[in-house]
């Protein structure tokens, strides 16, 4: 076999991986709440959200995929290699702290990778800002719309509800969480499955295997999806405790909340075709729910790790990606 076409193929089997551990490693934002409120219990839940993950094709347009594709980095500095090293330093920076537990973003690590690799290969002149910028603001304002979601829905619920017994709410929003944590896999499935989508698209097209024109085969859609499934089906335990109960202590209603306010964050970014994080934006969620108890409600001290967590995604992947290119290329040469 061709030795290109064979690079090709691993890189596509990264890819795959790097989906895989997306969905291994961010499954805690589906059923993070669904588990700690005792209304499913986790093997149960990860079942859920894995087959609510894998058909989110079917809601969304391939949006982000299209801008991870062509709407981050230049297109044509784009090759097997700047992909292999920025899915490396991805993976790497995925598995690093899924081994500690701390949620951070693997689409910000997918987005560090290939800035690292592109930069090393030919300097800043790689990048495009249009779409760059997106990407960072949505950083900030991703936890905060779904912080002020969470607020705003609290307040709604507690307002409807201030006439019924604490045992009648508890009762309707197990059911209603159901519900919730659908939207929420369905949102995370939506946006997430579809960076993988971007980046074998691109690979094909860059290798002029995809046509003239960029676009996202059906192929890609489906295999993307299945492997983000499997891997939530895997589970993210470590993490689950931390999402579920260890920023704040949550009840069926604050649950409810905070996976609704998460699922129409996600819902907005993704039909926008911004990539954002579903960690960010669910974490944003349970803060705000808590807030509305009581801000001592919410345990700032592993709030604020989750946020440096953020902080150093991007340009730690960055590095381990941008390491990853120097040492291919100079094995290669």
């Amino acid at each position: 076999m061709n030795p290109s076409l064979i690079l090709i193929f691993i890189v596509i089997l990264l890819a795959l991986s790097f989906d895989f551990i997306n969905g291994m490693h961010d499954s805690a934002n589906s059923i993070a709440t669904v588990v700690s409120t005792r209304v499913l219990k986790p093997q149960y839940a990860v079942i859920w959200a894995a087959f609510f993950n894998f058909i989110a094709f079917i809601f969304f347009d391939p949006h982000v995929a299209n801008t991870v594709g062509t709407g981050l980095v230049n297109p044509t500095v784009i090759d097997t290699y700047v992909l292999l090293a920025a899915l490396t330093g991805a993976i790497c920076w995925g598995l690093i702290t899924w081994y500690f537990g701390i949620p951070s973003s693997s689409s910000h690590a997918l987005v560090g990778g290939l800035i690292g690799a592109a930069v090393t290969k030919i300097g800043p002149s790689a990048l495009l800002w249009s779409g760059l910028s997106k990407v960072l603001l949505s950083i900030i304002i991703s936890p905060l719309l779904g912080m002020f979601l969470g607020i705003a829905l609290m307040i709604v619920i507690f307002w409807i509800c201030r006439k019924k017994t604490p045992r009648a709410v508890d009762q309707w929003f197990r059911k209603l969480q159901f519900v919730s944590a659908t939207l929420v896999s369905l949102g995370h499935g939506g946006n997430d499955a579809q960076k993988t989508m971007g980046i074998i698209a691109v690979l094909l097209f860059s290798t002029g295997h995809l046509g003239p024109k960029f676009h996202i085969p059906f192929w890609i859609i489906l295999i993307c999806q299945l492997a983000m499934g499997l891997g939530t089906l895997t589970g993210g335990w470590r993490i689950v405790k931390a999402m579920g109960s260890g920023i704040t202590k949550l009840k069926p209603v604050s649950g409810f909340s905070a996976e609704t306010a998460g699922a129409i964050t996600l819902f907005i970014a993704t039909i926008s075709g911004i990539p954002v994080s579903t960690t960010h934006t669910i974490t944003g969620s349970i803060i705000g729910v808590g807030m509305v108890s009581s801000t001592s409600a919410v345990r700032w001290k592993l709030a604020s790790r989750i946020v440096w967590a953020w902080i150093i995604t991007i340009p730690s992947a960055g590095l381990i990606a941008s390491l990853v290119w120097w040492v291919v290329k100079r094995v290669k040469t």
